[in-house]
């Protein structure tokens, strides 16, 4: 299947943030009153979905928003010492080059997300729909399909996370999965995406091919 446009995740998709947002998440467990994790519960709950991740953190949906809100402010402030996983301009650059569309959907902000991609690759992006709520992507999703001009069967979603196979079934987008990020690829297959990629320059090659994928052991 040969796509027109890639919408991306941004933390654990095109940025190595997994130990940052750790060690966040646990500064806010100390602010809002949830439950901390350990290390060895880190490894284990990467095998589970968002909701039951939330469930074993014990946090009430009300306080989701202001926890969010603080995520965001700390991001911005680390900002400077958040990395992209090697090859992520690489591939950016040879989906414009094959006239394949970019946008962004994240719960983060544009400008930190603008910040830690650095002016030329940020440039490649052409739309930015930031501050997503946890469960609240597909809502964005629509809104770059309506903002391109593309249609959702023209579209593939790019992410790390259940939530995010989750959003784009919801949009009615394919999901791609990439196995670097938070999530294991066994919960990944679960959740049956059209893709599952292990290195950008794969990723690239499929999408500007139109081949499939390679086989990821779970």
């Amino acid at each position: 299947m040969t796509y027109r446009l890639v919408i991306f995740d941004f933390d654990g998709t095109l940025a190595d943030s997994a130990d940052w947002f750790i060690a966040a998440l646990n500064k806010a467990a100390l602010r809002f009153g949830f439950r901390t994790l350990s290390g060895e519960e880190v490894a284990m709950l990467r095998g589970r979905s968002n909701r039951e991740i939330i469930r074993y953190l014990r946090v009430p949906m009300w306080k989701m928003p202001m926890i969010a809100a603080y995520i965001r402010r700390l991001s911005a402030e680390d900002a400077g010492s958040l990395r992209l996983f090697p090859g992520v301009g690489d591939a950016l650059i040879r989906l414009r080059a094959a006239g394949i569309g970019i946008a962004i959907v994240s719960s983060n902000t544009e400008a930190t997300i603008r910040r830690v991609l650095g002016a030329e690759i940020a440039a490649l992006v052409e739309t930015y729909e930031c501050g997503a709520s946890l469960f609240g992507k597909a809502a964005k999703f629509r809104r770059v399909l309506r903002r391109t001009g593309i249609p959702a069967e023209a579209t593939i979603s790019i992410g790390d996370e259940a939530r995010d196979i989750e959003a784009a079934g919801q949009a009615g987008v394919a999901a791609g999965a990439v196995t670097w990020g938070y999530a294991t690829p066994a919960l990944l297959q679960s959740f049956g995406p059209a893709a599952l990629f292990d290195s950008f320059p794969a990723l690239a090659e499929s999408l500007i091919s139109g081949e499939p994928a390679s086989a990821v052991p779970a």
